[in-house]
């Protein structure tokens, strides 16, 4: 049956090619949405790692994760660095590391710091910064870029760059007096730390023209005057919720804690509308697709009765024809979601590199998940139910016609 059915749709191999690229496409379009959300959720989560809470201005708190930690968007305000040391010298915080967002190097995010953040920032399963050339900046005026940032910009160690006001690849004025030396660059980590520069506090402040006459007096009291937020490790974890809630009443500014983990899980909750609404369009282009094999076959019927009558003729009962009819559009279901497989794997990794560039985020290649398989194996049982209409049909017409086919 498998041999006769597949003569006959290399007899009419154009309409039926027509028909597997129609559904490849609806099928890789439904695996890709699953796929682009589940990378997308496993590069967020391997992020930050060890990190217990997040402190910075208040703000909402998926607005401050995904400024300090995604370096999208940003937060309207800034927190003071006698408010960072107050809660830096809590006796439930192991380890506090300063960040100061808003500027860039060509449209790449800078990120000053101190170098706590080497030491204790962890990505993945909790692995930690490594540098492939050069060493952690050791002093002001110095830098150290992310693996794409350096791809990106062209620099490598000992090169300098020009810092710019300004974020998002919006860049204000650039600092052309403060040339920033490159001291070292870090190795790829598939997250966003990939495209981040990162320099000292103090540069930040030197470039920003603050060691003036407005802080003279402050000049080496503190790296910064304010910071964007702060990443803190607790002695014990589940202190993370009662320090959270402490730190929200805070009552010398008004501050925002979040723990990433449980932000992350409200953030994709609040998305769930849009995830709906994707899978609600890939499900209706499949459906289109399969629609269109249903229409084909229909509209073949008409042409295919005297082949009917003659499989009738050499000993086919009413059942062959049935069968075949069905076996066909498996087949050809089959086959399309394959290619359409096939071409998800295609497309991500002829793109993986610009995705990687522009968002900071890596899709790796790897087997099809166990959502992925129950897709396809949805869209093949869709088209099984579907090619029995057609095989109904057939039926039908083959107890009637004989070898003179009434057209």
């Amino acid at each position: 049956m498998i041999k006769l059915a597949l003569k006959s749709l290399l007899n009419r191999r154009t309409s039926v090619l027509l028909t597997v690229i129609a559904i490849a496409v609806s099928v890789a379009l439904l695996l890709a949405v699953e796929r682009v959300k589940t990378q997308v959720q496993q590069n967020f989560a391997n992020t930050v790692s060890g990190t217990d809470l997040i402190v910075g201005p208040r703000s909402s708190q998926s607005q401050l994760l995904l400024a300090a930690v995604f370096h999208i968007g940003s937060v309207t305000n800034t927190m003071s660095w006698d408010s960072f040391e107050a809660i830096a010298k809590r006796k439930e915080v192991s380890w506090a590391v300063p960040i100061s967002l808003g500027d860039s190097v060509g449209g790449l995010p800078v990120v000053a710091t101190t170098d706590q953040y080497v030491e204790h920032y962890r990505y993945g399963d909790k692995q930690p910064l490594q540098l492939v050339q050069g060493s952690w900046f050791e002093d002001h005026q110095q830098a150290v870029l992310g693996a794409e940032a350096a791809s990106q910009l062209n620099l490598t160690v000992s090169d300098q760059l020009t810092i710019a006001h300004g974020s998002g690849g919006l860049s204000f004025s650039e600092h052309d007096n403060h040339p920033i030396a490159v001291t070292g660059i870090l190795a790829p980590t598939g997250t966003p730390v990939d495209q981040a520069i990162f320099v000292d506090l103090q540069t930040i402040e030197t470039v920003h023209g603050t060691d003036t006459e407005n802080s003279a007096h402050h000049h080496h009291e503190h790296p910064a005057e304010r910071i964007t937020a702060a990443f803190l490790g607790l002695e014990v974890k589940p202190l993370a919720l009662r320090l959270q809630r402490q730190i929200n009443q805070y009552k010398e500014e008004p501050l925002t804690a979040l723990m990433p983990g449980f932000t992350l899980q409200q953030l994709w909750k609040s998305l769930n509308i849009f995830e709906q609404a994707l899978n609600g369009i890939s499900v209706l282009v499949v459906l289109i697709g399969l629609i269109g094999m249903l229409t084909i076959l229909l509209a073949s019927l008409r042409e295919r009765r005297r082949e009917m009558a003659v499989l009738r003729a050499v000993g086919a009962g009413p059942g062959t024809i049935f069968t075949l009819l069905v076996t066909e559009a498996v087949m050809v279901t089959l086959v399309a979601t394959m290619a359409g497989l096939l071409l998800l794997y295609a497309l991500q990794w002829s793109l993986t590199g610009l995705i990687h560039s522009s968002t900071g985020l890596l899709f790796t290649l790897q087997p099809p998940t166990q959502a992925e398989w129950s897709r396809m194996l949805l869209v093949v049982v869709a088209g099984f139910l579907l090619s029995l209409i057609p095989a109904w049909r057939a039926y039908r017409q083959s107890l009637s016609d004989g070898l003179t086919v009434k057209v």
